[in-house]
């Protein structure tokens, strides 16, 4: 770094991505894209928008934001699009963290958390998974902070019920609760229909996974309409052309093709439970993931040594080497054929 960064960041672990390599051609199956194309009406929108480039977008994405509203069930001002909904959960650490509210979250789970924290100088505690890799929501009560659970968590795809949702957000009246709903789509239950019960509930989502629109970095944020106010104070403080017109226009479009999304879910599901049972049958054990990935390990191979073979096999897949997780791997489940092709080539690393 140079001698001018400054020091209130000096301490800072940043977030690593997921690789995207350029040099060779793989089965990329380590940032949980969805395997599918975006939907044909959103990228004929996208294109339409992309005629007016030389125009600002509309920072009130007041089309998109009735959208969203709609297929939510909720009111125009329950909602507020932003750029993935890294920016949103961004937005949650600045507008409802501080010394007086403090973040707490899992010590396994999105690795965003614990850089925003930093970024935006929250205080922050990391509550340890059990044993089994699940939360235990009584950590999560009554603690004097604001909550941030991904649900499915993130890495190890396990799911809370709604009512355990309830629970924490019933158990918290005077500090927010963030529900972090990236994978929902694939077998858990969303929080969204309990926003007009507790005004301390906020719900993100992303149109990265389910939707087919990772490139286009699109997310949302449900709830209370003050907490979307406080949101959008922070928004117009940052950025308020966020979302540019292209994703807008994009959203609506993904939007418009609610059968098309749901089948593709519906095919990520069944291929999850085809790889599940292959690799349980080649000696792996795993948690229950309601995700579209799976997180995997083996007892005569490392995850570090497995992610290695496989990426000589063309293979990727996601390793970290944090002690507590450092045995497993995490696999993005995509097409058939994709799946089929990595569970061939662990038969063949295995033996």
């Amino acid at each position: 770094m140079s001698r001018f960064f400054s020091g209130k960041y000096s301490s800072l672990e940043a977030y690593t991505p997921g690789e995207q390599p350029q040099n060779r051609q793989y089965i990329k199956l380590n940032t949980n894209e969805s395997p599918f194309g975006p939907a044909a009406a959103a990228v004929r929108r996208a294109a339409e928008e992309a005629e007016k480039m030389h125009l600002y977008c509309d920072p009130e994405c007041e089309q998109l934001h009735r959208k969203l509203a709609e297929y939510y069930g909720v009111g125009r001002y329950q909602v507020l699009a932003t750029n993935g909904s890294d920016e949103i959960l961004n937005f949650a650490f600045m507008a409802f963290c501080d010394e007086k509210s403090p973040a707490v979250f899992p010590d396994i789970t999105y690795g965003f958390y614990k850089v925003f924290a930093q970024v935006d100088h929250v205080p922050y505690r990391q509550i340890p998974l059990r044993e089994d890799l699940t939360i235990d929501i009584r950590d999560y009560m009554n603690n004097d902070s604001t909550v941030f659970l991904a649900n499915p968590n993130a890495n190890t795809g396990i799911a809370l019920s709604l009512d355990e949702i309830e629970q924490i957000a019933a158990a918290n009246p005077d500090h927010v609760v963030v529900i972090d709903e990236a994978y929902v789509d694939f077998g858990a239950e969303s929080a969204v229909s309990l926003i007009d019960r507790y005004e301390n509930l906020l719900v993100t989502q992303t149109f990265s996974k389910a939707w087919s629109m990772a490139g286009a970095r699109l997310g949302v944020g449900i709830g209370n309409q003050a907490l979307m106010a406080d949101l959008n104070t922070i928004k117009y403080s940052t950025n308020p052309y966020n979302i540019n017109r292209m994703t807008q226009a994009a959203g609506i479009g993904a939007l418009e093709s609610i059968d098309e999304i749901r089948a593709n879910c519906a095919a990520v599901c069944e291929n999850r439970a085809w790889t599940m049972n292959a690799l349980k049958e080649l000696g792996f054990t795993m948690t229950e993931s309601a995700a579209n990935f799976i997180f995997v390990r083996h007892a005569d191979m490392g995850g570090a040594e497995l992610y290695r073979r496989l990426k000589e096999e063309g293979i990727l897949v996601r390793h970290f080497d944090t002690e507590r997780i450092c045995d497993y791997i995490r696999i993005t489940i995509g097409s058939r054929s994709q799946m089929e092709a990595l569970v061939e080539a662990v038969r063949r690393i295995l033996q």
